[in-house]
């Protein structure tokens, strides 16, 4: 199926194991499996912390989107990212990360690895000599999300990756917010991507997981360790789930990147819209990378209102259509306000270096109809400012 394209690879991503034929990987909630004799399993599987019909298929299929050769799925998104972590770093290491990350990894970095000798230096992800400057002969890891988490900017992966590989450091993308249908950085020169399937790959916010996948062996070798040493394993029934949410990705996805379109033309012309995060914008910084490294642009917006935090709360409680919540990309829209919601542990001095105002909003944009949305969001802003 490799030669096949996205929408077709989708449907068919994974291995069909069933005895019985069934076309979705079946539930298989045991913890250990019967051996044929004491050196041979009956069927490759022996103990479900090492591996389960349900996970081999989710983690083919992740493999398979991203164009990797090797993949490991876990707990959460930052289960995954932990995992990337501690395969790749070691005490004295160093990593050059983005100023601009989702709340918890910036804290798993300058909390947690910090407290294990590993120190890193903080950059504008659009910024590749910025990159550069950073490196030293102890760096081991670049890390970035793109676009990022929650003003969107994009870095440019193919660039980043030539820099951390003439340092012979590698290159980890979370590539959440686009998922491999819009951008695949394992194909721009990546060592490794990490996602959340929580989001966009599962689309109905009913279940948790995140993923590994990378085509470098020694790396993969290094997560499968983790993951099976950690334990820090999705459970059958939200692989099963996340497996079925994969096989719509593209088609959810064509509607979340055209709703999102409509959106950000009405916030752009919202005398009350002061500033539109949104990467197929013209005026974004790196609006060319995006446009070269990137098949689409998404659904995630950020924007600032006029006013204050009060102003921003105010809107944020008047959508109707909308639902007040933390995550993104399931079938319904979402807003939130990072500073005091996904960013809220953030110092403001930590807020201020990201680029995280008080009057930020964050939309993850569903695939309702569009004309709904919009409505939705010029009302609460109407409302907000009467």
């Amino acid at each position: 199926m490799d030669d096949h394209r996205f929408e077709t690879r989708e449907v068919h991503s994974h291995e069909r194991r069933d005895p019985f034929g069934a076309l979705m990987p079946p539930i298989y909630a045991n913890s250990t499996y019967e051996y044929a004799s004491p050196t041979e399993t009956k069927a490759g599987f022996r103990y479900s912390r090492d591996a389960v019909p349900t996970r081999t298929a989710l983690e083919e299929s992740f493999a398979n989107f991203e164009g990797g050769e090797h993949a490991s799925a876990f707990a959460s998104g930052m289960a995954a990212i932990d995992a990337v972590f501690t395969a790749t770093l070691s005490a004295g290491d160093h990593v050059v990360a983005a100023e601009n990350l989702y709340a918890e990894t910036h804290d798993l970095l300058t909390d947690v690895y910090a407290d294990y000798g590993v120190e890193m230096t903080h950059v504008p992800v659009t910024d590749t000599e910025a990159i550069r400057d950073a490196m030293r002969e102890e760096t081991a890891l670049v890390y970035f999300e793109s676009p990022t988490n929650p003003v969107l900017n994009v870095g440019d992966i193919a660039a980043a990756a030539d820099v951390a590989h003439d340092g012979d450091a590698a290159l980890a993308i979370d590539n959440t917010f686009a998922s491999p249908y819009l951008q695949r950085p394992l194909e721009l020169g990546a060592d490794v991507v990490v996602e959340s399937l929580t989001k966009y790959q599962c689309g109905h916010s009913d279940a948790i997981a995140g993923a590994v996948a990378t085509n470098d062996t020694e790396i993969a070798e290094d997560v499968e360790y983790v993951q099976y040493r950690r334990g820090g394993i999705p459970s059958p029934f939200d692989c099963f789930l996340v497996v079925r949410g994969m096989k719509t990705l593209s088609s959810r996805m064509d509607r979340h990147c055209e709703n999102a379109r409509r959106v950000v033309d009405a916030l752009v012309a919202n005398e009350h819209v002061t500033e539109v995060y949104y990467p197929g914008l013209e005026s974004h910084e790196n609006h060319d990378v995006a446009a070269r490294q990137m098949d689409d642009y998404g659904a995630m917006i950020a924007f600032e209102l006029e006013g204050d935090v009060d102003t921003v709360t105010e809107f944020a409680a008047g959508l109707d259509v909308i639902t007040l919540a933390e995550s993104l990309g399931g079938v319904e829209s979402l807003v939130e306000v990072p500073a005091t919601m996904t960013h809220q542990d953030l110092s403001s001095e930590a807020l201020a270096a990201a680029g995280i105002p008080e009057t930020l909003v964050r939309l993850s944009i569903g695939t309702e109809h569009h004309a709904d949305l919009v409505a939705d969001i010029e009302g609460a802003i109407a409302a907000a400012f009467e």
